[in-house]
């Protein structure tokens, strides 16, 4: 087969983004880092890569697996691509900026995965992200469950649903078990995917794990759906420490952001332990138009690896994925020109751009190609003057 006839080729689920997906995608970048900013979020920007213990300190096995690695060719030193950036971003809390109140910091660029995380997603996504230090309370979760949902409002997301868990609750029940480190993964997976049967052969195989704790676990997968959940757990959980903290911080929650609008529904998923090696409290996710959009919670230990312990709240979202669910933006509307040398003529051109009109210059031969612009209006000469008019379409 000759070279070239493969050459052209990604890699699996690594993508090429073409004009019209492009320029959406970068208007939701922008969009989000608008919306961050008037927040009072500040843009950071970590590098793409690190040193590889640097990269991964705290992070888990789950993140290590998904990290590329390479060798550096001037230390020598195996460096890792990031696989996800907040770590990157409380390190910068920790170390660069060091404040002793609020840091209200916001991201926006691409991360690597060794595989994807779903089947037909991409494993280079553009990584929006929005975290606040520094706050232990509510106040701070609800802030970045509302700025995401501002920002998928804003994208032209409808109808949002917002899915709530608390990593506390199973923490609580297992406090104290002797479980080895797979034998938890299993038993949080077990959770997550409501396996009944699964769940019930591992906790039976675990003396450590107390009666009341086991039947409380086994409850779990049942509950899920709207703040009835709530008042269920309540009841089967009453006699377990620490869950009814994190039962009213979700039902607190959930009255806040409900109250944001009428198009947001808030469920409960007490099993739906996803990251539960990263999360410390509440965690959420948010769907919109068939599709899991955003990822986030409180996760107060990830700055503790570099010396500083701070509270922190946070999410996540793909803009590749985000755009893959709307809408295509319609042709931006742009001005047709001819190419020419003359000085009134570049005036007038200049003159445009600089009003924020896209004019595109008609070169010798090509006027009858079409590009991803929608020349609605053209400059023509008249009566010795160049002047925008409308494009006469029917020609």
């Amino acid at each position: 087969m000759p070279a070239w006839s493969s050459s052209w080729q990604l890699p699996d689920q690594i993508a090429d983004v073409l004009p019209s997906e492009a320029r959406h995608i970068e208007e939701l970048r922008r969009l989000f880092l608008d919306s961050a900013r008037s927040y009072g979020y500040e843009l950071v920007m970590p590098p793409l890569l690190e040193h590889l213990e640097s990269l991964l300190t705290g992070t888990g096995e789950a993140l290590e697996l998904q990290t590329f690695k390479l060798v550096d060719q001037l230390s020598g030193r195996t460096l890792g691509l990031r696989a996800d950036t907040t770590p990157q971003v409380a390190r910068i809390d920790a170390h660069l900026l060091n404040r002793q109140g609020v840091a209200r910091l916001c991201y926006c660029g691409p991360v690597l995965h060794t595989r994807a995380e779903r089947p037909h997603a991409t494993r280079e996504p553009l990584q929006f992200g929005a975290e606040i230090y520094g706050h232990a309370g509510p106040e701070a979760d609800l802030e970045a469950q509302a700025l995401a949902i501002d920002g998928l409002r804003a994208a032209g997301v409808k109808d949002l649903s917002v899915d709530m868990a608390d990593v506390r609750i199973v923490s609580s029940l297992l406090l104290g078990a002797r479980l080895s480190p797979g034998v938890l993964a299993r038993i949080h997976a077990a959770l997550a995917a409501k396996d009944s049967v699964e769940l019930s052969a591992l906790l039976r195989a675990q003396d450590s794990i107390s009666p009341v704790a086991a039947k409380a676990l086994l409850v779990l997968p049942e509950l899920y759906g709207d703040a009835s959940v709530l008042a269920e757990a309540r009841r089967v959980l009453a006699d377990v420490p620490g869950v009814q903290a994190a039962l009213e911080g979700m039902a607190w929650l959930a009255t806040h952001v409900a109250a944001l609008g009428s198009d947001i529904r808030v469920s409960f998923d007490l099993a739906d332990l996803r990251g539960y090696a990263y999360y410390s409290g509440t965690r959420f996710a948010i769907y919109g138009h068939g599709a899991e959009l955003v990822r986030g919670g409180r996760y107060d230990e990830v700055g503790a690896v570099f010396g500083r312990n701070r509270p922190a709240a946070g999410f996540s979202l793909d803009l590749k994925e985000l755009v893959s669910v709307l809408a295509p933006r319609p042709l931006r509307a742009a001005i047709r020109a001819p190419w020419g040398e003359e000085a009134s003529l570049l005036q007038s051109i200049a003159r445009l751009r600089a009003g924020g009109e896209t004019v595109a210059c008609v070169l010798p031969g090509h006027e009858h190609e079409v590009n991803e612009f929608d020349c609605d209006r053209e400059l023509a000469q008249v009566a010795g003057q160049w002047v925008v008019q409308a494009l006469d379409r029917s020609v």
